[in-house]
């Protein structure tokens, strides 16, 4: 039994017949395509993630000091 009631010899015949379908050639050049694809999407997200600016996490973190430039932000107002 293979993947979901598929035996290893059906999946080798449905590979057979997209090898014959397509041609080695073709699908060689659709798998390099692929890779370079995937290799792209991870230089961009490596580099999107060093060139992002550091945020204060601190400050978001920590509700009683939020709460305290809140209370302070009010009493500045009222005066």
């Amino acid at each position: 039994m293979g993947f979901g009631g598929i035996s290893i010899w059906q999946l080798l015949i449905v590979l057979a017949i997209i090898v014959l379908l397509f041609g080695t050639k073709k699908l060689r050049g659709i798998g390099g395509d692929l890779g370079n694809a995937v290799k792209g999407f991870k230089k961009a997200v490596s580099e999107d993630e060093q060139n992002k600016p550091a945020e204060p996490i601190e400050q978001a973190n920590n509700p009683i000091q939020n709460k305290e430039s809140v209370d302070k932000s009010k009493e500045d107002h009222k005066a």
